[in-house]
């Protein structure tokens, strides 16, 4: 379905959970966020029901985001509900890998087609610094892992603060172009203030070409990250939620203060 300024809306983001096992210095504060309450999540029934409306709508890539997607107990089982949906063409998950050694292949049986995983660093010491509680090790387990159950292509989302020339951006790089993975540059963003740019690397942050809306874990359609409109799927509606959000999509970004990147899936 096209929005109103002809971009073909074909691209849903689920947030399955706003939990997290990491705690990343650019997603959250130390003393970590206030978590939406349990019977706020949306069940596994309640975002099938939104892929299924979706997918009659025109999508046909979706994306499972988190905070940590991983941590949501039976998640594979959700994949394999999704993935069951006809006309589904991309299924893909965003991940921080730590937990990938686990569940990766149970994934891709599951029917999940690929991964992105988050790395910023090389550098066991700065990894563990900049998400506080991480284990680089966990994370290169996950790569691995991946790489054997088939999650290809995986890309690597890595955050920088300027440019892909920074120090660890390039010992990432490096270690992408050795290992046969993707690398994507994402520069720190800032939702309130309205920060934000295209991703390096990838589609993202294109605001003429956007072709997506987000789900929260809470039950929110969201046309536009960087904005504060969204649609309860609960109160309207998955239909009229979808169809109001494809219909009051933005034609660009502005800012956003009343979601946080933790458990936007952003």
């Amino acid at each position: 379905m096209y929005d109103r300024f002809n971009r073909n809306i074909n691209y849903l983001r689920i947030s399955v959970t706003d939990r997290c096992n990491l705690r990343c210095t650019y997603c959250m504060p130390e003393c970590g966020v206030d978590l939406i309450r349990h019977k706020e999540i949306l069940s596994f029934e309640e975002i099938l029901e939104v892929v299924k409306v979706s997918v009659g709508i025109g999508i046909d890539k979706i994306r499972i985001t988190g905070g940590e997607p991983l941590v949501r107990k039976g998640i594979v089982e959700l994949v394999k509900m999704i993935a069951g949906v006809p006309g589904i063409k991309d299924l893909a998950m965003t991940t921080n890998g730590t937990m990938l050694d686990k569940f990766a292949i149970p994934l891709k049986k599951a029917g999940l087609h690929r991964v992105n995983i988050s790395l910023d660093t090389l550098d066991p010491v700065k990894y563990t610094s900049i998400t506080r509680v991480g284990e680089i090790q966990q994370v290169l387990s996950g790569i691995n892992a991946a790489k054997d159950a088939d999650l290809n292509p995986i890309k690597i989302n890595c955050v920088i603060k300027e440019s892909p020339m920074e120090k660890d951006a390039r010992m990432v790089a490096a270690f992408c172009k050795e290992n046969d993975l993707e690398v994507r540059f994402i520069k720190e963003m800032d939702l309130e203030e309205g920060v934000f740019s295209r991703v390096i690397g990838g589609d993202g942050g294109h605001c003429k070409s956007c072709n997506r809306l987000r789900l929260t874990a809470n039950g929110k359609v969201k046309p536009c990250l960087f904005s504060d409109l969204e649609f309860d799927v609960r109160e309207l509606g998955a239909e009229q939620a979808i169809l109001r959000s494809i219909g009051r999509k933005p034609q660009s970004g502005t800012e956003n203060k009343i979601n946080k990147f933790s458990n936007i899936g952003g």
